[in-house]
């Protein structure tokens, strides 16, 4: 079966749950195949993405989440466009050329700031990150000139979802969300927490069979980590070796994704932004929210953020990949069709 897997043909569940079992057996080598793989489809080259959290008010109660409806200790705030407007303006000056916003769900429409933002960067790609929507607003913000939109599954597991979210959440219109992305023509992201509560290797089998059937453009994980105002604060978070031997599983399923070092593996240790660069990711999402609102996006305990401003981002990340032999792409980068 990992021969299968190293040759492109799909798996079937008991052999994802196979490969899960025996990480440690394959680790070394599916982590040099994603690397081969990586550098012949990208070469050394790491996209950045611009990160602008431009709200922390959510109409979910996510048993997981720091910024779930339910949690009275946060200081919530929505940022106002000019605020978001400017955090574009300096990420491009910086050589940002692709803006993500991301913030809780909620009923607000950005049709009207998307289509500021691609007015004023017409180079510039959009991604959205803002959960669950009708078709309808899906259709109107990609109508706006949203390029891209990501929106994490979680879990393909129905049992898993169900222990993880409130009642009035379900997988089957996360799915439905997912496809309608897909299909209206977003480059289309979707993604899970490695260590979740309840996760099980049938879970994560699962959560790989979905992404091999669905073939999404992106594709964000990252090790759970516990959030102190939360059900789940006690529980152990999610490990960082078993995070980045997925991350070489995907990159060796589909050589053509977008893959993000996420802020989470940056939490959970220091140099884990790049030893996920290591086993096959390819993109970097810096923080260029204005600073009033870093501090109160809290999805976990103890977030990887810091007060820097955009061009000394970039000149603090410059030099670390530097010395993994990579280097930053100050392109869109754009999903390999």
């Amino acid at each position: 079966m990992t021969e299968k897997l190293l040759s492109g043909k799909p798996l079937s569940q008991d052999e994802f749950e196979h490969i899960i079992l025996y990480k440690d057996k394959y680790f070394d080598s599916f982590q040099q195949k994603a690397k081969e793989i990586t550098e012949k489809v990208f070469g050394n080259e790491i996209f950045i993405r611009g990160l602008i959290e431009v709200s922390n008010v959510c109409r979910n109660d996510c048993l997981y989440c720091g910024i779930r409806r339910s949690n009275a200790c946060v200081e919530r705030y929505v940022l106002e466009d000019e605020e978001i407007l400017k955090s574009c303006e300096d990420g491009y000056d910086a050589g940002f050329r692709t803006f993500v916003l991301q913030g809780g769900e909620t009923d607000k429409n950005y049709a009207s700031l998307v289509k500021k933002i691609k007015l004023k960067y017409p180079d510039c790609a959009v991604t959205l990150s803002l959960g669950e929507k009708t078709k309808e607003d899906y259709l109107e913000l990609k109508s706006a000139g949203a390029d891209r939109y990501l929106l994490r599954h979680e879990t393909a597991d129905n049992d898993h979802y169900e222990k993880l979210h409130p009642d009035e959440m379900s997988l089957k219109n996360r799915m439905e969300c997912l496809k309608n992305l897909k299909k209206i023509g977003f480059q289309t992201g979707c993604g899970f927490m490695v260590g979740s509560p309840y996760q099980t290797t049938k879970t994560l089998a699962k959560d790989l069979q979905f992404i091999q059937e669905f073939k999404p453009h992106m594709v964000g994980i990252g090790p759970f980590i516990p959030q102190s105002d939360t059900p789940f604060k006690n529980e152990k978070a999610g490990s960082l070796e078993l995070t980045l031997y997925l991350l070489s599983v995907l990159r060796i399923m589909l050589p053509k994704l977008l893959l993000p070092a996420t802020t989470a593996l940056e939490s959970l240790s220091k140099g884990g932004r790049e030893k996920g660069i290591l086993h096959g990711a390819n993109v970097v999402m810096p923080n260029i929210s204005p600073m009033r609102a870093r501090e109160n996006y809290q999805l976990y305990n103890n977030k990887f953020c810091t007060d820097t401003p955009a061009k000394e981002t970039l000149a603090i990340l410059e030099k670390s990949l530097n010395k993994i032999g990579r280097m930053i792409s100050y392109s869109r980068g754009d999903a390999v069709i």
